[in-house]
């Protein structure tokens, strides 16, 4: 089974800037990632952008859903900022019914050692592989169906909406 991983940015791809203290993007960690957590599966990675998802654009948004649609791989693990995951995860629910779709992230950057990163990431990996055709939000071990998740944003964690 080949997976296909799209690469969108978020805060798993930032790093610190120890210049001037901010988080800004460089290379993706995801190769990293994969290696760190001794992957063994056979997957297509493709970096789409590299953007924090509070300034993603429709047309960001436009050109994920176009890709998904494209790809030969009926399984697919995309890496996205957590502040706009669920409305992509929405978009691609909407649009995208034959393929199985899981969107992933990390609320701690991938280079801070301290990072949820690798767990989602591993966590994504297993659903994509077990869940039906369908888009949904993996993070902190659990996942949910596009249209029936929210980002607490007081509590710092994805839960089901009611």
């Amino acid at each position: 089974m080949s997976l296909q991983i799209f690469v969108t940015g978020g805060t798993f791809d930032k790093k610190y800037n120890e210049i001037d203290g901010t988080l800004a993007f460089g290379q993706s960690h995801i190769t990293e990632l994969l290696q760190l957590g001794r992957c063994q599966l056979q997957l297509d990675i493709k970096t789409l952008m590299m953007v924090d998802s509070l300034d993603m654009t429709p047309s960001h948004r436009q050109q994920i859903l176009e890709q998904c649609l494209a790809t030969k791989a009926q399984r697919i693990v995309i890496t996205h900022g957590t502040d706009t995951m669920v409305e992509t995860a929405k978009l691609l629910g909407e649009q995208v019914a034959d393929k199985t779709i899981v969107l992933t992230g990390a609320m701690i950057p991938f280079t801070f050692g301290s990072s949820d990163g690798l767990f989602n990431m591993g966590c994504a990996l297993a659903f994509v592989q077990t869940l039906p055709a369908g888009t949904y939000v993996a993070m902190n071990g659990r996942y949910f169906h596009w249209n029936k998740v929210r980002k607490n944003r007081s509590l710092g964690r994805f839960e089901e909406k009611s």
